[in-house]
């Protein structure tokens, strides 16, 4: 499903098997353009008929059908991915027209993976590139409500082309069919100010609902939700004392620094401080520098990060210390850019840091002369 498919007839079963949850997810991922190709027309006499044992044999009125009415248009797109769950694909939402008030008048609902990727203009000897996900399926279904209060299917392919169709024990884990209710949402919020970590959580969860596939989402879905409604953001009341306190901090100590990272909703997200100490023993000793952000809390899941140091007495110093929003490439470069600012553009020779890759993008980025060594801590 994540390489380049042709009509050749593979093995789902097998692919699913041999490719781990989380790697299936992370190439689930997917950003789709409303500029896409539009979909070619089909005979409808290629149609494949659905097989007597097939969880639609008996149930047509649960196949889309032309001139089939619905009062809304979500209540269409739930129709159809209703369809395409018990068939094995997901769908997603192509092309729309709209009138001058912004109602729909016709929308486009498509394979998840229609289309074909644009030719790629970059260099050929590029190496990272991504995985051919497009098949250029023609399998859709359009709407129309031009001449009345309600939609009506005008238009639907069901034939699927140069791709498997996903079994029922699959169905769950495709893009389309993951939502997180307002009463799980209501109960992992319960879980999570109870301490309880996110994998237990989802585990519990799922045996609540007599398994995995019977959740309605995966385990990457729950901890989405837990970093979209900001757990990790703080309380009422913590942002100002955490101010105060390093307000009073600079005016004991003049030499003290902190620095203070907002998003786009002017909102902290990365706070760095050091302090008289630190600054003076990275002076002396911070020529080698591990960068650790293992250390975090299950209820707030903010990563807090130290650069730490060796002395010529083979004692463990630190440098600095940070509380992060998240770990991604950007909150690196800011990190890293800000510690080097505060140790009077002092750059370390050397660093030693886990195996994360948006770590690595910003090292390369900022510190691109200094030697980037794994720990053995994280290898072995």
């Amino acid at each position: 499903m994540f390489m380049e498919l042709s009509c050749k007839v593979i093995s789902v079963d097998k692919v699913f098997d041999e490719i781990p949850e989380w790697e299936y997810l992370l190439h689930r991922k997917l950003n789709f353009n409303e500029g896409d190709n539009e979909i070619e027309p089909h005979d409808s006499s290629n149609v494949e008929e659905l097989p007597i044992d097939h969880p639609l044999a008996s149930s047509e009125e649960r196949v889309p059908k032309i001139n089939m009415e619905f009062d809304t248009k979500d209540a269409s797109y739930n129709f159809y991915n209703e369809y395409a769950k018990e068939i094995g694909f997901s769908i997603r939402r192509h092309i729309v027209h709209t009138n001058i008030s912004g109602r729909i008048l016709d929308r486009v609902f498509c394979f998840e993976c229609q289309g074909q990727r644009k030719i790629d203009k970059r260099d050929v000897i590029y190496k990272s590139k991504c995985p051919m996900t497009r098949t250029n399926c023609g399998a859709v279904m359009k709407i129309n409500g031009r001449y009345g209060a309600k939609y009506k299917i005008i238009r639907f392919i069901a034939e699927h082309k140069c791709h498997n169709l996903v079994g029922p024990e699959r169905a769950h884990m495709l893009k389309s069919h993951r939502r997180v209710t307002h009463v799980q949402a209501s109960q992992a919020n319960d879980l999570d100010c109870s301490g309880i970590t996110p994998r237990a959580s989802f585990s519990l969860m799922s045996k609540q609902a007599g398994g995995r596939e019977k959740v309605g989402f995966i385990f990457e879905d729950y901890k989405n939700y837990l970093h979209s409604k900001r757990t990790m953001q703080m309380k009422f009341g913590d942002t100002g004392g955490v101010l105060e306190y390093l307000q009073k901090r600079q005016l004991d100590d003049p030499i003290f620094f902190y620095a203070i990272h907002v998003d786009d909703d002017d909102l902290i997200a990365n706070i760095l401080w050091v302090d008289a100490q630190m600054k003076t023993d990275y002076a002396c000793f911070g020529d080698v520098v591990n960068f650790d952000t293992t250390h975090r809390k299950n209820k707030e899941g903010r990563p807090f990060s130290l650069f730490v140091g060796v002395t010529h007495h083979k004692q463990t110093t630190i440098f600095g210390a940070a509380l992060l929003y998240d770990e991604t490439a950007s909150t690196f470069i800011w990190l890293f850019d800000t510690f080097v600012k505060a140790m009077s553009e002092k750059i370390p020779q050397t660093v030693l840091t886990n195996q994360d890759v948006a770590m690595a993008k910003a090292l390369a980025t900022q510190w691109s002369g200094t030697y980037h060594r794994l720990c053995i801590w994280h290898i072995y």
